[in-house]
Parts: structure tokens; C-alpha cells; sequence
């Protein structure tokens, strides 16, 4: 599975931490950025993230930011990106059981990092339920 991570300045510890995390499970990861904790937009890295999702180039993204809210907001201006925020396990898995989230964004500032693994870890290990819930997501995008 191939996976792409994004983060800001706030999140780039957590992210990088992620990052060796995936490539010991053995996952292909593609960053990117930031490539440090300095000072940054996080925009600047979240519509490559979510381009290359759209575009199929990673099967889900995962996010980090301080709170978890600005690079979120900026990958949903995406058409076809569900990014949910997530803070605890049953809001991932949700995420990805009703709402087909192929992002996870985490709030890099105020979790710690074994629950940052246990988050992406329900993420990833999650299918989408369909059903009921497919008729949803296809509501979700405005022409």
C-alpha cells in the first residue's frame, strides 16, 4: 500500500515519526513535506497530498498539523478528497466505515504518538461499509 504524508511546521515531528513508523510495517510512503519544523503554510503541502490522492498516486494520505484543522480544511477544497479529522480510534474507523475517508488528519499538538499510531492504524485496517452510506458520499460533491 502506498501512502502519502503531509504536514506543517507544527506537524512535522509527528509526521516524520509516522514515516519510519509505515517504512518498518513495510508500507511505500511519499512525502510531501515539510522537510522541517520551521515555519511554514500548511496549505503549501496539503494540495500536493491531495492532488496526488485524487490522481491515485497513493491509495490515502495522512495529515498532521498543530491542531489539525487548517491542513484539514485546505485538502477538503478537493474535489473527490474526504479528509476526516481524527483524534481517537472509533472517529477513524467511522471515518473510513461511513464516510470512505481516503485521508487522515491528525491533530499533531494534542495527541500522543502511541495514539497517533493506534489512529492510523484503525484508519488504514478499515473498509468502507457501502450500503446506506454510499448515497451519501455521492451527495457530497457540488458540481
Amino acid at each position: 500500500m502506498v501512502l502519502g504524508l503531509a504536514s506543517d511546521h507544527a506537524g512535522y515531528e509527528m509526521k516524520e515519526f509516522i514515516k519510519q513508523y509505515l517504512l518498518g510495517k513495510g508500507y511505500s510512503v511519499n512525502d510531501y513535506g515539510t522537510n522541517s519544523g520551521d515555519s511554514c503554510d500548511y496549505a503549501d503541502y496539503a494540495h500536493p497530498l491531495a492532488e496526488a490522492v485524487e490522481k491515485g498516486e497513493n491509495q490515502f494520505g495522512l495529515a498532521f498539523c498543530g491542531s489539525g484543522n487548517g491542513i484539514n480544511i485546505s485538502l477538503n477544497r478537493h474535489k473527490g478528497i474526504r479528509s476526516a479529522y481524527c483524534w481517537k480510534t472509533e472517529i477513524a474507523e467511522l471515518a473510513r466505515l461511513h464516510n470512505d475517508a481516503n485521508i487522515c488528519t491528525v491533530p499533531a499538538r494534542f495527541i500522543e504518538k502511541d495514539l497517533c499510531i493506534e489512529i492510523i492504524e484503525k484508519f488504514l485496517a478499515t473498509a468502507f461499509e457501502g450500503g446506506r452510506h454510499q448515497c451519501r458520499i455521492e451527495k457530497i460533491e457540488i458540481e
